[in-house]
């Protein structure tokens, strides 16, 4: 490896520890990486003008039960019995090094986190920030990426962008994304958006050649192809995607939310409304429940609306649509306020209040939910009943995570979660337990239990579920959950659903796998740590620390509006002082913080006291946007010969749009990941010789391998069709880049 290379590796590998001390030899001068494995530590010299940082560990012994258990587990599975015994001998040697730091007290400082306490708790975090990145160690979003639209896909082979399936994803990931993902999702969503339903238009050819009605979005699209009901089981029966519409409103105002970008809520506004004008018309104004048939909720085809006397199948009282539709309302609110539309915000308020108020009588006297009322009072999820006496998870989970629920009945409902073992037998959750009895199919094939929508795990649901963990307090549940996810993580294999109640993959033959919505654990693990509630007047913190950490440090920012928010907290319990910037916080009580936006610097470090203890600066803090990384010249590696001489000019591109005072638009950032992904496909190939992953079959490494590298060339070439079609924008900005472009193009390919 060259210097060059070297340099570069101190500043983009994946999860790092670290302590001030000046490290001794020996075992000091190594570090336990995310997978077991072991290598030097790397000094990080100065990159464009960022700190030196030395990179180590302190260890405790409990990784060695940690990895022991994960062995057991896996050792069927994914590595069988060479695997198992490499495993053994890396936790031999991980073992010793744990002890021999035993007594030292635990910290971990990683890339993205660093904290006192559970170390593994950290790592854990770590790791799952890291997948949204341009990380080397485990699949990440950019090998999501498309051209055909500059945005993300929901995996190799699911052409096209799904509500239900970004659900989950998309509003755990939002507050933590920076450009160009925001760029990317806002691409993929305006798929729904700019194709939404107007009375007139066509989606796509026939069987799929529905004309929606105004304000309906969809169950899929892609460029010129939208479907808009869901178009898998017995379609001529299916409603609109009711719930569909109304998690595609909560998507797009959570980001409108977090952007805070005057003009772009302008423009949306119009049709946030649309769409809640569409679900208004579902409203009954008798009970102020909504009407859906068969198909008309989230995770479709499984629900059937209400099954008449003469065998058809009418619309009913769907309570995931009163739960999702709340949660939409809240953003719209908050929305038409930003636009200082205040009557327009009353009048969305009075309509969520009543809805609000209709959702309790689906309510069991246990506090849970039932998953739907039929007009002639039949009520269906009532668990333990004799008939429809499932428990439906998604709309329980999602009335907590989304605050629909207050406190008291988030709790209750969990309890009834928590009761029903079979509801998470791998420690993910289910949407039903035990089968549905009132589909319109009979539960055989696709539709038997455990492998579709009946009973398969999705992990855009388990997203909404983890979040609802933080909310409560349930660490460990939350833990477990992105400790399940690493196991498919590990072997590159993030498939959707997860069939056979969630412990096998949905597309075995296939040498790896990736869905956008297995991303949902990772991101919801992140976001739920701080929560991050956005309104037109601020951001509220809400902090969820585990009981066994005494300090986490958030090394990355959160966006809000123009600002970038570093949080981080110390101590257990309940709130007891705030620092912004160095300066005391009033604006607190014991649960939350309070940031209004008009008062926050560009960049604000919020530090957050917990029973009292004392208020200390972050032991590091990362560089961001993290320095600028070079492909070594002359390098034996595939990745570096095809895409050199691209990094190179991208490298070059980023410089001149920094030097012009335009680093910080989504351009410059496009190449910044570009270049970075090309970095993390070399990587990965080091790391590979190496044994420093999870040791992947031959023909799945060559696939994730062959991954990284069109990864890397696809945003190349993105970024090159974004650029060229702006020579001929009307933005001056943009065109200037297109002119900054063309300057680079000496010698590049």
């Amino acid at each position: 490896m060259t210097e060059s290379t070297e340099t570069a590796r101190a500043g983009w590998s994946g999860a790092k520890v670290s302590k001030s001390e000046t490290p001794q030899a020996g075992l000091d001068t190594q570090r336990l990486n995310a997978h077991g494995d072991h290598e030097s530590v790397l000094e990080g010299r100065e990159l464009e003008g960022r700190a030196r940082r030395v990179f180590v560990l302190r260890q405790s012994p409990s990784p060695c039960r940690a990895l022991w258990n994960s062995a057991l587990r896996m050792g069927g599975t994914l590595i069988g019995k060479a695997g198992m015994f490499r495993l053994a001998s890396r936790l031999v040697l991980g073992c010793l090094l744990a002890s021999a730091r035993a007594g030292e007290g635990v910290h971990f400082e990683g890339r993205y986190f660093a904290g006192h306490g559970d170390r593994d708790y950290v790592h854990l975090l770590d790791i799952a920030r890291d997948m949204f990145d341009a990380s080397a160690r485990q699949p990440n979003l950019a090998l999501l990426y498309v051209t055909n639209w500059n945005g993300l896909v929901e995996g190799p082979t699911w052409d096209a962008w799904w509500i239900q399936n970004s659900y989950g994803t998309t509003y755990a990931a939002l507050p933590f994304l920076q450009e160009p993902f925001v760029t990317f999702l806002q691409n993929s969503q305006d798929l729904w958006f700019d194709q939404m339903g107007d009375g007139k238009r066509v989606g796509a050819a026939p069987p799929f050649d529905w004309v929606a009605p105004d304000g309906a979005l969809c169950d899929a699209a892609r460029p010129g192809w939208i479907v808009y009901k869901q178009g898998d089981g017995r379609t001529a029966i299916h409603d609109w995607g009711m719930e569909f519409t109304a998690a595609g409103m909560v998507l797009q105002g959570e980001l409108l939310l977090i952007g805070r970008d005057i003009e772009a809520i302008a423009k949306y506004l119009p049709k946030l409304e649309r769409c809640a004008r569409f679900i208004e018309s579902r409203r009954d104004p008798t009970n102020d429940l909504f009407l859906a048939g068969p198909a008309g909720n989230l995770l479709a085809p499984s629900y059937a609306g209400w099954k008449k006397p003469d065998g058809t199948f009418g619309q009913a009282y769907l309570t995931g649509l009163s739960v999702t539709y709340i949660a939409a309302l809240d953003r719209l609110i908050e929305l038409e306020m930003l636009a200082k539309r205040m009557d327009e915000a009353t009048s969305w308020a009075e309509r969520r209040d009543r809805a609000k108020r209709g959702l309790q009588r689906l309510a069991m006297p246990e506090g849970y939910f039932i998953r739907s009322q039929d007009p002639d009072g039949t009520r269906h999820g009532v668990y333990g009943a004799e008939r429809h006496g499932y428990f439906e998870a998604s709309p329980n989970h999602d009335a907590i995570a989304f605050r629909v629920v207050d406190d008291a009945q988030a709790e209750r409902i969990y309890q009834t979660i928590a009761s029903i073992p079979g509801l998470r037998p791998h420690q993910f959750v289910l949407p039903n337990y035990p089968s549905y009895d009132d589909m319109y199919e009979r539960p055989e094939g696709l539709w038997a239990y455990g492998t579709w929508v009946n009973g398969g795990h999705w992990s855009t649901c388990e997203a909404r579920m983890i979040l609802a963990y933080y909310r409560l307090g349930k660490h460990e549940d939350a833990r477990r959950s992105m400790s399940q996810l690493m196991h498919f993580a590990d072997g590159f294999r993030m498939d959707n659903p997860l069939t056979k109640c969630g412990s096998d993959v949905y597309q075995p033959a296939l040498p790896i796998n990736l869905t956008y919505d297995a991303f949902g654990p990772p991101a919801a693990f992140v976001r739920g740590l701080f929560e991050y509630r956005y309104s037109a007047e601020g951001l509220t913190l809400v902090p969820h620390i585990p009981d066994g950490l005494s300090r986490i440090d958030q090394l990355f920012p959160i966006r809000f509006g123009r600002r970038q928010v570093f949080v981080s907290a110390a101590g257990r319990g309940r709130i007891t002082d705030v620092l912004v910037d160095g300066r005391r916080w009033e604006r607190h009580d014991a649960a939350t913080v309070f940031l209004p936006y008009e008062s926050m610097p560009e960049v604000a470090k919020v530090r957050i006291a917990l029973g009292g203890a004392k208020i200390e600066s972050p032991s590091a803090e990362s560089p961001f946007p993290p320095p600028l990384v070079a492909l070594p010249s002359g390098h034996e590696c595939v990745v570096c010969q095809e895409i050199g001489r691209s990094g190179a000019r991208l490298a070059q591109f980023h410089r001149k749009a920094s030097e012009a005072g335009l680093g910080d638009r989504y351009e410059a950032a496009h190449a910044r990941l570009a270049l970075a992904c090309a970095w993390a496909a070399h990587e990965r190939v080091e790391l590979v010789k190496k044994g420093q992953v999870p040791r992947l079959p031959e023909v799945s490494e060559a696939a994730a391998r062959k991954a990284y590298a069109a990864s890397a060339r696809q945003l190349y070439d993105g970024l090159v069709r974004v650029l060229e079609a702006s020579a001929d924008g009307k933005s001056g900005i943009e065109q200037r880049l297109a002119a900054l472009w063309r300057e680079t193009a000496t010698g590049a390919r």
